[in-house]
């Protein structure tokens, strides 16, 4: 069950600015000005590198640590700097993961670590195009685009690498082959407006059918799967609170119900999310600082397996007054099993319950580039199967980031 599922990566990246001499050696000197020493560089290059070992030590399917890791470059463009082009923006982002499957031995539902892929490859994760109106209070974004990087996201929590704190694993465990995040994203098209800085609504169309290059079939552009659409409006001030809805144009099959005819019965997949952050100090420098985050997720239940959850937890940073970078972050998240999922699994003989539950907690801390992250989890039920035993996760990852 849990091998299908897709989640989003939530990274802290570090920018590295290339002077524009050096920009205009790649972009051709013809197409990209000077810019002024005082301001920032049109070129900007992010180069990050994760590496680390999950594995399950106690319950679970088998007990054996796993290495994986994620390299990722990316690159933005400032358009107007670089060619004229008024509230233009360009965003380029490749990823390359390898290593285990660490979720083979712990059983789970959701996953275990949000840097975990099914096949090892290299690929275009994103390449979009943005627009930007009104003094930046309206965009459009058009190409290969990460629906988790503003959409059923919770900033405060980033830290944790639990893949059902990402994105919600009811939308996750969508479409096709997976939405349009982590590990392939899609062609979309998104349209933002922010009437007031503590204010905001956007939407997307996505093509149902995620595909990048270095995936086996590229990037696909008939649309024959149709469209994700989705959109969210949120308040977010000192604190944050917004709501989303989601549909597919195109009829999923039920996951149980069959036709007349004896195939699966067409169904619409949709869903709504509602999503909290709120500091839990008044103030914004100093040790200590906590913020707290909840969400709440619900679906159709006929088209996949998960017909709702809930995830909740707490970021504290600067931990110690002496380590502005370190941060500790603590998690639950639950997701709730359909109906027609436990039915589907009593026919072959498995008495499903009802949900999937975990806790996480996890600690990072940087010296210069390097981060160094252990992390442990404790999953209840995995993948609702009683013959699994609890299982507990650690993983250890380091990171560094230019």
């Amino acid at each position: 069950m849990h091998a299908q599922f897709r989640t989003s990566v939530r990274r802290r990246r570090r920018a590295l600015g290339i002077g524009s001499v050096a920009a205009a050696s790649m972009l051709g000197a013809s197409s990209l000005a000077l810019a002024d020493e005082a301001q920032s560089p049109a070129l900007d290059l992010s180069i990050g590198y994760t590496a680390g070992v999950t594995g399950v030590i106690d319950g679970g399917i088998s007990r054996r640590g796993r290495f994986l890791d994620n390299l990722e470059l990316g690159l933005d463009l400032d358009l107007d700097k670089a060619v004229g082009w008024a509230g233009g923006s360009a965003h380029l982002l490749v990823l390359n993961n390898s290593g285990g499957i660490p979720n083979d031995d712990a059983g789970t539902a959701q996953g275990v670590d949000n840097i975990e892929v099914s096949r090892a490859r290299t690929r275009l994760f994103e390449a979009w195009v943005q627009q930007s109106f009104a003094a930046d209070s309206a965009s459009v974004r058009i190409g290969l685009y990460d629906l988790n990087s503003e959409f059923y996201a919770n900033d405060s929590a980033g830290l944790l690498i639990a893949p059902a704190f990402g994105i919600g694993s009811e939308l996750a465990a969508t479409g096709p082959n997976g939405p349009s995040i982590f590990p392939s994203t899609a062609l979309a098209v998104r349209l933002k407006w922010a009437p007031r800085e503590d204010l905001y609504v956007q939407a997307a169309a996505l093509n149902a059918e995620a595909g990048v290059l270095g995936d086996p079939d590229g990037i696909d552009t008939s649309f024959d799967s149709g469209a994700l659409l989705i959109a969210e409006a949120g308040w977010a001030g000192s604190s944050k609170l917004a709501i989303g809805a989601w549909r597919y144009t195109r009829e999923q099959d039920d996951i149980r119900d069959l036709d007349a005819a004896g195939d699966p019965a067409r169904r619409n997949a949709h869903g709504v999310y509602l999503l909290a952050e709120h500091p839990l100090h008044a103030r914004t420098e100093g040790p200590r600082r906590g913020v707290a985050f909840a969400r709440l997720g619900l679906s159709d239940g006929a088209t996949t397996d998960f017909s709702g959850g809930w995830q909740a937890g707490i970021l504290i940073q600067q931990v110690f007054a002496g380590r502005p970078d370190s941060a500790l972050s603590f998690g639950a998240n639950q997701a709730w099993f359909s109906d027609r999922s436990r039915a589907n699994a009593l026919d072959a003989g498995t008495s499903l319950r009802r949900s999937e539950a975990a806790l996480e907690l996890t600690y990072a801390d940087t010296v210069g580039p390097i981060t160094l992250q252990p992390d442990l989890q404790y999953v209840f039920n995995p993948a609702g199967d009683a013959s699994i035993g609890h299982a507990v996760i650690a993983a250890l990852r380091i990171s560094v980031g230019f």
